[in-house]
């Protein structure tokens, strides 16, 4: 009897349980957030916010982004954040503008039929074929042409800093049978016998030329053009670029032209490794 009441007075106390970020009361993570916010970007407060239930409360209030940072009527700073951060459409639906979510730059698309192509309206070489592989929902193929020419242009209050342009390209038009991608490579040919020349120039006179041959059938690639440097966000900065392969030698087609990509120059290594 004494043995038992001995051995249960000097029992070792149970472990208490473990405590976690998830024990951390809002007002807590609130004054962790409000200390740490003029070191962080919107991107860093946003991941944050996945630790758990009381820092994605507090990263949804207005004070964590900043009183400076974005202003509106009716929305809070992060709602506003998060539909910068998604495709805005404009100019007819030709033209896309968003945030990178990762850094925060601004990005723009302009669709295939945001360009100026040299016989698009002959359905004999051009056609516009609706696909689930562009975020347009439609792509322009070239069956088969002498004269290859694809001009754009851009005029938009970019931020301060470098973007890169890019065509994005494939050759071979990609359709789904049973859920499975295949590729038709019909009309391919032509594109190893020259080079398709890339071009960009920018109001204030910067430019860039790259030719390229048109590579891998079957798959997208984003073709680098150039980079350009804005300067001055208190302005326009109107861009232009273009795609030729005007060799009157031979013929080339079976090529999907999806869109021109403008992506901050210091990140642009990620397009060009999709």
């Amino acid at each position: 009897m004494g043995l038992i009441f001995s051995s249960t007075l000097f029992a070792p106390a149970a472990a208490a349980t473990a405590t976690s970020l998830g024990d951390l009361p809002e007002s807590c993570v609130s004054s962790i957030l409000a200390y740490l916010e003029p070191y962080l970007e919107p991107t860093d407060i946003c991941r944050m916010g996945r630790l758990n239930r009381a820092f994605r409360g507090v990263s949804w209030a207005d004070f964590v982004l900043g009183a400076g940072r974005v202003v509106g009527d009716g929305l809070s700073k992060r709602e506003i954040y998060t539909r910068l951060c998604q495709a805005n459409v404009f100019d007819g639906g030709t033209k896309k503008v968003w945030l990178d979510k990762c850094t925060s730059r601004v990005c723009v698309s302009i669709a295939s039929k945001g360009l100026a192509i040299t016989g698009i309206e002959d359905r004999r070489y051009w056609s516009h074929i609706p696909t689930k592989e562009s975020s347009f929902g439609t792509v322009a193929y070239l069956q088969q042409t002498w004269w290859l020419q694809v001009k754009g242009e851009m005029e938009f209050p970019f931020p301060a800093g470098s973007y890169s342009i890019f065509f994005r390209i494939q050759l071979g038009w990609a359709q789904r049978r049973f859920d499975r991608r295949i590729c038709n490579f019909e009309h391919v040919h032509g594109w190893d016998k020259r080079p398709v020349r890339f071009q960009m120039g920018t109001s204030d006179g910067q430019s860039a030329s790259s030719p390229r041959f048109l590579e891998e059938p079957g798959k997208w690639i984003n073709y680098h053009v150039g980079d350009f440097t804005v300067r001055s966000q208190h302005a326009s900065t109107k861009v232009k670029f273009s795609m030729t392969q005007i060799d009157l030698t031979h013929t080339k087609g079976g090529l999907c032209l999806d869109s021109v990509i403008i992506y901050p120059s210091e990140y642009k290594e990620r397009l060009m490794q999709v």
